[in-house]
This record gives C-alpha cells, structure tokens and sequence, in this order.
C-alpha cells in the first residue's frame, strides 16, 4: 500500500483488480469521516465476484419466485419472456438502467444438475428481491450475447455464473453457480457511492472517496488537495472524485 501526500491529506492508493472469475472477495479498508481515499484501478476485462437474479426469464421489472418454476423445468433460453421485452444482455442493461434497478444476469451453457442447483437458488434470491431488482438468464453460445460474452471475457469462465450489475453499468460482482448462496445474491446489491467507485475503477481510473458532510472535519483543507490534483492536466481525465455523507444509512456497509 502506497501513501501520498495530497495537499496536506494523506491519500491512501489502493491497488485493486477490478475483475476476478473464480469470485475472489473485495475489501475495503474503513476510513473515517473527513477522510479521502484514493484507489487505483488495475485494468478492466473478466468478471468478478457477486450477482444475482431467477432462472428462466429475461430481464423483467418483477422477479419471477422460484416456486412458479417447475421442479424440472429446464434452462432458460433468450427468448423475452415478460414485460421487458429485452431478448439480450446489453438491451437489459439499458432498461435496467433507466429503471435505475440492479439487473442480475444468469449465464448458463449446459442443462445439467450444477445449472439447474445455481438456478434454483438463483430464483429463490431474486424472488425475496422482488421489484428492487431486474433480471434475465442467458445461453453463453447463443449469438445474440456474443458481444457481452466478449466485452465482459466469458469465452472460458466457468459455468454457471450469476452476475450483478449496478444501474451504472458497473459490476458489483459475479458468483459461480455451484457454490452460489441466496445471501450471497440478496447482498449483491450495492450503494450510490460503491456504484459510483467501482464504475470508475472499472474504467481504469483513480477514485477519490470524499466521506464527508456538515458535521466532519477539515472537509474544505481535504478537497483543496484532491480538487489541486483533479485539476492538473495530467491527471484530470483519469480522475473520479466520489463525495459520500458518511451519516447515510444506505452507505453504512460500503464504508464500513
């Protein structure tokens, strides 16, 4: 761990890999309030740790509980089969975003007991979401996801897998289905200030994570030395600076 003096602040850079297959945890040291922290990006490409969302069924604005599932019922294909009308992943992605929803996507290739295990789960999880979340299920090989599959380095992960994506775009993670847990989905969701940093980690830029608000201390000294620092030419474009009041409940557990 690298520490930097900004401005008078020590900044902490962290240096994360955004993305790991096999669902590796992603901690985050606490910062007290008034605190700004600095993380570094490592490049963008496969998936990480954490997602969720019901089995057969293309994104939809309810989720879909796994009891209405046939005990064998078999593996969902692209075919919308709901409201949403989304028949693949980039088309959900973009309801899911002006829905300002998480949308949970299921990626399965083979219909044998790992995926239908991961899918059952899957529903249950999405099911107890219900309309705090969008969802939708798809084939690896199918061509109408070849352009996700690719941008989001799919060709070998190992199947199935549950991923998370925040209405931002970013990826709160991925889970492999074999060992996928209804807690693990259900807590893939996450807050206005993780989305906002794990998005711009994700784009390969530095974030500055500004916890602050009326009551914190030496807010106006803490952001003289990261707004120098956004400012300067060389930096500016590789920047996200991410202001979270440290007293909001729905931001407790990202910055604890």
């Amino acid at each position: 761990m690298t520490k930097l003096v900004v401005g008078g602040i020590v900044v902490v850079g962290i240096a994360i890999v955004s993305f790991v297959v096999a669902g590796a945890k992603h901690e985050r040291p606490s910062q007290p309030p008034g605190t700004v922290a600095a993380a570094a990006a490592s490049g963008a490409g496969s998936i990480v740790r954490e997602s969720s969302r019901a089995a057969g069924a293309p994104v939809g604005d309810r989720a879909v509980p796994a009891s209405s599932q046939p005990a064998n019922a078999k593996s969902p294909t692209t075919k919308p089969t709901n409201e949403s009308g989304a028949n693949n992943v980039v088309a959900a992605l973009r309801q899911a975003a002006d829905a300002k929803k998480h949308l949970f996507v299921f990626v399965y290739e083979k219909d044998d007991e790992q995926t239908r295990e991961g899918r059952k789960t899957f529903d249950t999880a999405v099911g107890e979401l219900g309309d705090a979340v969008q969802w939708i299920a798809i084939e690896r090989t199918a061509p109408a996801e070849r352009e996700f599959v690719e941008k989001y380095g799919l060709k070998a992960a190992p199947m199935p897998l549950a991923l998370s994506f925040a209405p931002n775009g970013a990826i709160i993670g991925g889970f492999l289905g074999a060992r996928l847990t209804e807690q693990q989905l259900v807590d893939a969701l996450a807050s206005p200030g993780m989305q906002a940093c794990l998005k711009a980690l994700q784009d390969r830029k530095l974030v500055f994570l500004c916890a602050q608000n009326g009551t914190t201390k030496s807010n106006d000294t803490a952001m003289k030395g990261v707004d120098e620092f956004k400012g300067d030419a060389r930096f500016t474009q590789f920047t996200e600076i991410v202001k979270v009041d440290p007293s909001d409940a729905a931001e407790k557990k990202f910055l604890a």
